[in-house]
């Protein structure tokens, strides 16, 4: 919910169209009374809303509304740096005047709750410091009396000041100095016992139990986080920050509470980190390139993209971080030469749920899958997803989510590719079981891993399923990148027909798992989408989501021991391992809010080389054998 308002006044709130293009989301901050942009004349009781740290316009001689987000911040994903936080007052520093107010009744309720998220959350601190904890700086949790050395000369004589107070508070706990995370990388000591090493705040906040620092965000972190020193009452600090705090969520362009910023910011945080490790692209696809960068880009800048191996490792090592590369177009030599080298690679693959249209029509994914072992459809060994699937807590609320995410995906009729279109009603088939079989790209590394020495293909998979269910009525889908005339993988029509009962030609996949009991599959997300559905479904190679008590298994694996309900598979699947990406504003975005924009045509039209592509496939599909 958003408080009512001491800085609300009659006339106008404005804002400039370069922060509105910024932060589309800035209204949204404000629901009480519409944010307009900036007119050319202005009366003398309008306000315009602007970031602390911008200057008015020379010509703007009215009120100015100050917004800051404070110890709130968001990390900053390349040249996108998007508040869900903000505070606002008429006054150079908005947080110093929102702490100054006292908290109502209501707002000190909630702070408990707020400082547990806020401490899980672990949001503030500049980007990009370690966060090995407490053991890094000699203590244990809890343990130390801390003092936060400013890295200034002008402020030394109030940090040995500050030092001396400590000593006396100690009473027996181990003192140590740390150089404060807000202090400049290169800036020098000022105290003499002060720790080497440059920390997030988070690991000095786990380590002290007690904390003296000189005015700043640190010490105002610390005391929201609960830590004792230099601020008396930090829960009132934070209830006081959450009565005033304005929060929006800038995917879904509204309003929300603190409770919800929070966690959000939190999200973002671990992204940017994980981002921070990745260094160089390299098989990226020319026209997958601009979003690519965005969805793995840092406080430290976008990867960078190369075509070789070489070229690959020498910026993993210069910037000091991973290769990301793309499976099927890595070249052979990547792996023993990142080794040899000690540059780890990192498997970057399209998510589960990927977009309104194809990749192989050059429409970028809204979601992807990062693996540092293997790729997800490689059953060699075990991927980073088989790990998280085998060995991941499920708790109550987890798996609440996910049954939610599953109704929502199924009720939208929400898949892979979310394809339009109508598929035709199948005949009525009274006495045989209704198996559909979804075609698959056949050069696809997830077919040619996944696959058995019996079954290899479309047709192969055809055969066996026949020969297994003689009596059935058997639906075949070709792959629409295969219909699309992108990939290979057509079987052709003569045959599919003597094996099959329908061949369903372009025609969308979500309806048709209504209209059958059973789903045979190679390895195709068709087969985790049937699941999610409640059908049966043998899988006749090694897909993720085969193994785990939930299908029938042609080809099984052995090490895959656990048994695993739906909704503990989507929660792996879905909302742990992937991550997503708005397309619209590019920000990271929770599963739920994707589902949302896929509402919504206009993000996934694509441009003219996704027309170009379209045209193209086309003309394969009529001139090459082989394709759709």
């Amino acid at each position: 919910m958003q408080p009512a308002r001491a800085d609300s006044s009659p006339g106008r709130l404005l804002a400039a169209g370069n922060l509105l293009r910024r932060w589309p989301h800035l209204p949204a901050f404000f629901p009480e009374e519409p944010l307009r942009p900036l007119p050319p004349v202005a009366a003398g009781e309008d306000r315009l809303a602007l970031p602390v740290e911008d200057p008015a316009p020379a010509a703007w001689g009215g009120r100015v509304l100050r917004l800051a987000a404070g110890p709130f911040a968001p990390p900053r994903f390349g040249a996108r740096l998007v508040p869900a936080v903000l505070f606002a007052a008429e006054d150079p520093d908005p947080v110093a005047a929102a702490l100054a107010r006292a908290p109502p009744p209501e707002a000190l309720a909630r702070a408990a709750a707020l400082r547990a998220l806020l401490r899980q959350a672990r949001i503030g601190g500049p980007a990009g410091l370690p966060d090995p904890g407490p053991t890094a700086i000699g203590s244990g949790p809890g343990e130390a009396v801390l003092v936060i050395d400013p890295c200034d000369p002008a402020r030394a004589a109030a940090a040995a000041a500050l030092w001396r107070r400590a000593e006396t508070l100690a009473a027996g706990r181990p003192l140590l100095a740390c150089r404060d995370p807000e202090a400049a990388p290169d800036a020098r000591p000022v105290l003499p016992a002060t720790r080497p090493g440059r920390f997030s705040p988070w690991t000095l906040i786990d380590a002290a139990a007690a904390l003296h620092a000189l005015q700043g965000p640190t010490a105002l972190l610390a005391a929201l986080a609960g830590v004792p020193g230099t601020h008396a009452d930090g829960l009132a600090l934070l209830a006081a920050l959450a009565a005033a705090a304005r929060c929006a969520d800038p995917v879904r362009n509204r309003p929300i509470a603190l409770e919800e910023a929070i966690p959000l910011l939190g999200a973002w945080r671990v992204e940017e980190a994980a981002n921070r490790g990745i260094a160089v692209c390299l098989g990226m696809a020319f026209w997958k390139r601009r979003r690519m960068a965005a969805a793995l880009a840092s406080a430290a800048g976008p990867p960078a993209f190369v075509r070789r191996t070489g070229p690959a490792i020498a910026q993993a090592l210069r910037r000091g971080g991973a290769i990301a590369a793309w499976p099927s177009r890595a070249p052979a030599d990547l792996l023993p030469r990142a080794r040899a080298a000690g540059v780890p690679v990192v498997w970057v693959e399209d998510g589960f749920i990927r977009s309104a249209g194809l990749g192989a029509g050059f429409l970028p994914a809204a979601s992807l899958t990062l693996d540092s072992r293997r790729p997800c459809f490689d059953p060699s060994g075990p991927s980073d997803l088989e790990v998280l699937l085998a060995t991941a807590e499920f708790p109550p609320a987890l798996l609440a989510r996910a049954a939610a995410l599953r109704a929502t995906l199924i009720a939208r009729g929400i898949t892979k590719y979310n394809l339009g279109g109508e598929a035709p009603m199948l005949p009525a088939t009274p006495g045989r079981r209704r198996i559909l079989v979804p075609g698959q790209v056949e050069d696809d590394l997830s077919v040619r891993l996944g696959g058995t020495a019996e079954v290899r293909g479309n047709l192969d998979l055809l055969r066996a399923v026949r020969a297994a269910n003689p009596d059935a009525f058997i639906a075949f889908k070709p792959h629409p990148d295969v219909e699309a005339g992108y990939r290979r993988g057509a079987v052709p029509d003569a045959e599919a027909r003597a094996l099959a009962d329908a061949v369903l030609s372009r025609v969308p996949i979500a309806p048709l798992l209504a209209q059958v009991e059973e789903v045979h599959t190679l390895t195709s997300l068709t087969g985790f989408e049937a699941l999610l559905r409640g059908l049966a479904v043998t899988c006749w190679g090694r897909p993720f989501y085969a193994g785990w008590g939930l299908t029938e298994d042609r080809a099984p694996l052995a090490r895959r021991v656990r048994r695993l309900s739906v909704d503990a598979l989507v929660a792996g699947a879905l909302i742990l391992f992937p991550r997503y990406q708005d397309p619209v504003s590019e920000l990271p975005c929770p599963p739920e809010a994707l589902l949302d924009r896929l509402a919504d045509a206009a993000p996934w039209r694509g441009g003219p080389i996704a027309r170009l592509r379209r045209w193209q496939g086309l003309a394969m599909a009529r001139l090459l054998p082989g394709r759709g």
